[in-house]
């Protein structure tokens, strides 16, 4: 009788391209994956992969059984949603993080995945999203947390919240109360998240006008050195006034008033379409309902 496990093997060889990247994703090692590909191709009587080259390659064969495999991983998934017992999901999840959901609502989250699912393990990447947006495209990561969503063909996307931002300072450099206009914030370096991102962008656009002096716009993939920074008086952060909550309250940092119309930011959960997507989607509805309570309670009244 051919074994489930590996047929579920096989598929993610030929999705991943590479036995380490199934090894990796199924939380094993090369040659028990090795091992499986033998004895379902034993089996079926077929060479089902080509290993000619780096990149694992189905045959004729491998094709057609990739049709019967995507189906079978598809219908496993429905009958676990729909029957199996949901704190039973084990297994890693592989999730990339941008770093503002570190800053607001990621351990809740962790707390929310142990207690509903304690045999489901995380594995937390943090980055900027462009970056996130490549691993994922690689399969590096299974689901990702990102400003989006995200446009790439075969991905799918699930809006998270919105958060507002802002132009913050520390009360030493004495910008007052008054609306502050684009000329009287140019006078300050400007800080905000690394290039790439889009807080960057918009900086860019706002400050790169003829009539204003050259932009002094330093850069940070660290939001810990973004807020230290604007608390130091070394100029004016541009970021989502959600992460500085603590800051604000006790002083050390000014939310300034500007006559500037800046979009929020929207963030969403992002993940590959796949024939086995039970444990992303659940991680993902947790997700969603978690940060849209958390921006509701955050929201002014």
């Amino acid at each position: 009788m051919v074994d489930f496990k590996a047929i579920e093997t096989f598929l993610w060889v030929v999705t991943l391209g590479s036995f380490r990247g199934a090894a990796h994703k199924l939380n094993t090692t090369q040659p028990a994956i090795s091992q499986r590909i033998a004895q379902l191709e034993r089996e079926l009587g077929v060479r089902l992969l080509q290993r000619d080259h780096r990149v694992a390659s189905p045959t004729p064969a491998g094709r057609q059984m990739m049709v019967y495999a995507e189906k079978l991983i598809g219908l496993r998934s429905e009958m676990m949603a729909a029957v199996g017992n949901r704190s039973a999901m084990h297994g890693v999840l592989r999730l990339g993080v941008a770093e503002t959901i570190v800053h607001t609502w990621l351990s809740r989250l962790i707390k929310d995945v142990n207690i509903a699912y304690p045999n489901l393990s995380l594995e937390i990447e943090v980055d900027i999203t462009p970056n996130l947006n490549a691993r994922l495209q690689a399969q590096e990561i299974d689901l990702a947390f990102v400003l989006g969503p995200l446009s790439t063909p075969n991905v799918h996307n699930r809006v998270l919240c919105d958060y507002p931002v802002g132009f913050l300072a520390s009360p030493s450099l004495k910008l007052g109360d008054g609306p502050l206009s684009v000329h009287d914030l140019a006078k300050f370096p400007i800080i905000t998240f690394s290039r790439k991102t889009r807080p960057y962008e918009i900086v860019r656009s706002l400050f790169n006008r003829p009539d204003l002096p050259p932009i002094r716009l330093h850069a940070s993939a660290s939001m810990s050195t973004v807020i230290h920074m604007a608390i130091e008086g070394l100029g004016i952060a541009l970021i989502p006034t959600a992460i500085i909550e603590n800051e604000l309250a006790s002083g050390r940092l000014q939310l300034l008033c500007t006559d500037l119309k800046i979009a929020p930011l929207t963030f969403s959960a992002s993940w590959l379409a796949s024939p086995d997507t039970v444990a992303i989607e659940l991680v993902a509805d947790l997700a969603t309902k978690l940060a849209q309570e958390s921006t509701s309670v955050d929201a002014p009244a």
